[in-house]
């Protein structure tokens, strides 16, 4: 017999990146009783690790919970970058409703239509909310229409399409149904969520089926599997079966050892728990995303969808440059492979495969951003290791060669127009919507992801830093040819040892530098970039031979222009395909495969 939960909810929140999500979810704990009166909260506290609070964007999705009215309103917050996706496409399979969250001057952007559709497609409800309402451009009645237009668009069915629209402002914690008068506090917010998302329901007596979208993993208990339990109760030492709908492995017994539910900000053990809750279990060792945890004696799986396909892979390899060994605390392939394995427990977009020498391993995931956070990540943990330019997976479909294809979204000053255009045109994009938006343009491409590679840099030079570009994968699409994927060459350290200004002084009459004064290099390091498409061997070692008719202060009159400092993401971005980066936990380093200047000549000749 079913049984209706109406002492729970679960929602997720789903916006396109710095929508303000993660400061929403903040008020609604606030508001939720999940902190003391008096206590001290961080902000953004759903943004728990280092690397999210410095970019400002949520890269894992979190569940949390309040209370409202005696009911428990389970909540998690979902990444709204393109490069996460495969974190939100299953973790919609624990929800009965999503709150989409619209920025209130920028409206719908692509990454909400990519989330929305997926949840449209689960048939879950949604409400609308219009968020940021006291910005000064805020267009509040034109974004209520785009997001209405936006789900007729996706092919919303009519509940979906008579979905509430509430208006809030996430940073002073306040909602109101009407756009033109603000609230006091979310208690609209809260009140409709109750009366629009379903309650869950299932049969609490019956055979037990949990299906896991989410895994943790903690170094005492090892594997933590989350997900929602559709049917029967979960208890604390319990024997379960553990199956796969796929049929990939073979069903296998295994014991549940602990049980905890989220509440607020921590999981709280319990004995048991039932139909609709969102439970965290562990004792299962080899769990995987999309398993179903049954009863022993029915087992019976759960659908679950196969996440989308890496597109970009790159090269982990041990570091066997000159400075190797000398800031990591994990240098040895065996420490990096047991750190990509362990990344794989909680990642399910990430395939790491071993790469052609015993000491690589090819990498794939989602996108550029997607694997620059793994190598980010790593880098702070301690790991020392070099990675290679990333390249596109490509796929033979039809006998013919494809490649993945990515739809560009642009908004950038009509003066910039013609620049951004004429730099896509020559990476192979095709045009597919323009539009005026005031003094700016909105312009949509579709352009191989290969393409993309080294652009945002050049993008961010040719709009002046104004332009915003995102990007949603499209899909394959036939090979569309050689894309000269950069026009600068590079400036390679002739010998080992220390820049000095002289000889850097020199150095930048021919390009611009990466590096000052005083900074340690090797032979066939990356110093700076050539504007010519050749490379050239500089001594940025060389010293000035002194002689005593030269004056003492005639080296103070040297200057140098300062350096310009390159972000791991510029890196990848620079790199040519036969160079590496070498990332240890102090510094990125670029530098070429073949080290000595006269074999990577002959190499180079030989081509």
């Amino acid at each position: 017999m079913n049984l209706v939960r109406n002492d729970l909810r679960n929602i997720a929140i789903i916006a396109h990146v710095d929508h303000g999500k993660t400061t929403l979810v903040d008020e609604m704990l606030k508001q939720g009783g999940v902190y003391r009166e008096n206590q001290v909260v961080e902000e953004r506290v759903m943004d728990n690790n280092a690397l999210e609070r410095e970019r400002g964007i949520t890269i894992l999705a979190k569940n949390t919970a309040a209370h409202y009215k005696g009911v428990k309103i389970n909540i998690i917050d979902t990444p709204g970058h393109a490069d996460f996706g495969g974190e939100v496409e299953r973790i919609l399979k624990m929800v009965n409703g999503v709150v989409l969250l619209v920025d209130a001057a920028e409206g719908p952007m692509p990454q909400t239509r990519f989330v929305l559709q997926k949840s449209l497609e689960l048939g879950h409800r949604v409400i609308i909310v219009v968020n940021k309402i006291d910005r000064p451009d805020a267009r509040l009645d034109e974004v209520g229409e785009e997001v209405l237009e936006l789900l007729v668009d996706l092919n919303a069915s009519e509940d979906q399409l008579d979905s509430p629209i509430i208006y809030c402002s996430g940073r002073t914690g306040t909602a109101s149904l009407d756009p033109h008068t603000e609230g006091k506090n979310l208690d609209v917010l809260f009140d409709t969520i109750l009366d629009y998302i379903p309650a869950p329901e299932g049969d609490p007596d019956g055979d037990l089926q949990l299906l896991v979208s989410s895994i943790d993993y903690n170094d005492y208990v090892g594997r933590v599997a989350i997900g929602r339990i559709d049917r029967g109760t979960v208890r604390q030492g319990q024997e379960v079966m553990v199956c796969d709908w796929h049929k990939s492995k073979p069903d296998k017994k295994a014991k549940i050892v602990t049980v905890y539910q989220i509440d607020g900000l921590s999981r709280t053990q319990v004995d048991s728990a039932k139909v609709g809750d969102i439970v965290c279990f562990s004792g299962i060792e080899d769990i995987t995303i999309g398993d179903t945890v049954t009863s022993v004696d029915n087992p019976e799986p759960l659908p679950f969808v196969k996440i989308g396909e890496p597109t970009v892979e790159m090269t982990f390899s041990v570091n066997d440059s000159p400075f190797a060994g000398r800031e990591g605390k994990f240098v040895t392939s065996r420490q990096i492979r047991a750190r990509l394995q362990k990344e794989l427990l909680k990642d399910v977009s990430l395939r790491v495969e071993d790469g052609e020498t015993t000491d690589s391993f090819r990498v794939a995931g989602r996108g550029e951003m997607h694997l620059s956070i793994l190598i980010e990540t790593m880098r702070r943990e301690g790991f020392e290791f070099s990675v290679s330019t990333p390249k596109v997976l490509y796929k033979t479909i039809d006998g013919k060669l494809c490649e993945p294809i990515e739809h560009a979204y642009i908004d950038v000053p009509e003066d910039c127009m013609g620049a951004v255009m004429e730099r896509l045109g020559s990476r192979r994009g095709e045009l597919v919507q323009m539009a005026p938006s005031g003094s700016r343009m909105k312009i949509e491409y579709l352009i191989p992801a290969r393409g993309l590679f080294g652009y945002r840099s050049d993008f961010l030079t040719d709009t002046r830093g104004e332009g915003i570009l995102n990007t949603t994968f499209e899909g394959y699409e036939p090979y569309k040819g050689e894309i000269v994927k950069r026009n600068t060459g590079s400036l390679i350290a002739f010998e080992t040892g220390e820049a000095v200004t002289y000889g850097l002084f020199n150095a930048q009459e021919r390009g611009s530098l990466f590096i000052g004064a005083g900074t340690p290099v090797y032979e066939g390091m990356i110093v700076g970039a050539s504007p010519k498409q050749e490379d050239l061997a500089v001594n940025v070692c060389k010293k000035k031979q002194l002689t005593n008719t030269r004056a003492s202060g005639s080296d103070d009159a040297l200057r140098l222009v300062p350096p310009r400092k390159m972000s791991l993401e510029d890196c990848l971005e620079f790199l040519a395909d036969d160079e590496l980066l070498e990332v240890t936990p102090k510094n990125l380093r670029l530098r070429k495969r073949i080290l000595n200047t006269s074999l990577r000549m002959k190499a180079n000749s030989k081509k």
